[in-house]
């Protein structure tokens, strides 16, 4: 088992990485899972049921989360080498070249794709274009106004970029009080505590604040979904690098596990009763669901933390591929999901054939994507990828092995 006390003399922390891989591999396939579902979103299949629903719940109260909560260690780690101002330049020229290329270039055509299937638009993509960088805002049904230009998926970099930049200020301010205070959340979230005040803190900003303030990912008005994002970054900044909450994690994580796993069947038993047939619960059950939400929400990222710290702390070639990769692949992956998806219902596929060529379509797609961009150096920076430095290509694990002499 990896020394987690090495984390505090900067060693990185190999669990976090094959979880940050796994969140985002998870979230690919949620995406793709949405295609299905009843839920809105940008294009829709032909063989749309509840069928898939209740699976889709096993992650959606805590898949981003866990990534805000991993970014922000990783920042953390930055902390120890850079100041304040370099901090927040590393972070910008990372963050904000593949978000306004991912506005202007990559995620129109899934606005594009949602006009035609929603409003029978039928004058093309470059004109459709045009109109998306003139701000457009005249596709509307049923009161509700398509915004273009948007940033749709990522959202959550322009949320990780403003959160870095609130944590430079924080560090600019009073650096060692910041950092001290999670010292003290460190000794003091042990045992228990680790998992119920958090539940305790997501259950209330779920039962006081989503009434107010739905999930609108505009970042203006969002603040149910600050509250959740931003304390799971401060969580990962703050505590993450401290080995005695890897160490908690650990001993919980069977604990962990059980409450997940009960929390998530009361969770999809109430979606499937009242959500499914839709029928208005009544406000104290809302309630009592949005604490088993929360239950569900910090007992997985208890219980994965636990089980990774514990178990995935080999390095590999492949795991530093894919870290590199994992950027490239979100920005790219729900363009090409609902790009494909509109395109093959045309085949009228059964919909297990249709959801599994369009699994393969995406990973193919994020795949050539990250081929082609780590090997042009002016792209590399519009998908998140650092410069390459100077010497001998770098290879990668799924590189070919280059035949003996």
């Amino acid at each position: 088992m990896q020394d987690f006390t090495l984390a505090s003399r900067g060693a990185r922390l190999i669990y976090l990485d094959w979880i940050r891989v796994g969140a985002f591999g998870l979230l690919i396939l949620f995406h793709v899972g949405m295609f299905y579902v009843t839920w809105d979103w940008h294009v829709k299949s032909d063989h749309v049921s509840h069928a898939i629903e209740p699976l889709m719940l096993a992650s959606s109260p805590w898949r981003l989360t866990l990534l805000f909560l991993v970014s922000g260690v990783a920042t953390r780690f930055m902390t120890d080498k850079l100041a304040p101002g370099a901090l927040a330049g590393r972070r910008t020229a990372r963050l904000l070249p593949p978000l306004l290329l991912g506005m202007l270039v990559i995620v129109p055509p899934q606005s594009y794709y949602e006009v035609v299937e929603k409003h029978a638009y039928s004058d093309g993509y470059f004109a459709f274009w045009s109109r998306y960088l003139a701000a457009d805002q005249s596709f509307c049904q049923a009161g509700e106004c398509l915004i273009l230009p948007t940033w749709n998926h990522l959202w959550f970099v322009a949320y990780l970029l403003v959160y870095t930049l609130l944590a430079v200020l924080l560090l600019a301010a009073a650096r060692e009080r910041f950092l001290r205070l999670g010292d003290r959340l460190a000794g003091w979230l042990t045992g228990a505590k680790l998992i119920i005040y958090p539940i305790l803190f997501l259950a209330a900003a779920r039962i006081f604040l989503l009434p107010v303030f739905d999930v609108t990912h505009a970042l203006v008005d969002d603040w149910y979904n600050h509250a959740v994002s931003f304390a799971a970054f401060l969580f990962g900044f703050l505590m993450l690098k401290h080995g005695s909450v890897a160490a908690e994690c650990i001993r919980l994580r069977w604990p962990a596990l059980a409450l997940f796993l009960v929390s998530y069947g009361a969770y999809a038993a109430y979606y499937w009763i009242y959500a499914v047939d839709d029928v208005s619960a009544p406000e104290w059950l809302r309630n009592a669901v949005r604490v088993v939400h929360a239950i569900e929400q910090w007992s997985a990222i208890v219980a994965v933390l636990g089980f990774g710290a514990r178990h995935l702390t080999r390095d590999s070639k492949l795991l530093r591929t894919l870290t590199e990769a994992v950027f490239p692949f979100y920005i790219a992956h729900q363009t090409i999901i609902v790009v494909a998806g509109h395109h093959l219902k045309a085949l009228e596929l059964p919909a297990p054939a249709e959801g599994a060529a369009l699994v393969a379509i995406t990973a193919a797609g994020c795949w050539l994507t990250y081929e082609v961009v780590r090997r042009i150096a002016p792209l590399r920076p519009l998908f998140g990828l650092a410069p390459r430095k100077p010497g001998p290509p770098v290879r990668h694990a799924l590189d070919p092995v280059p035949a003996a002499d």
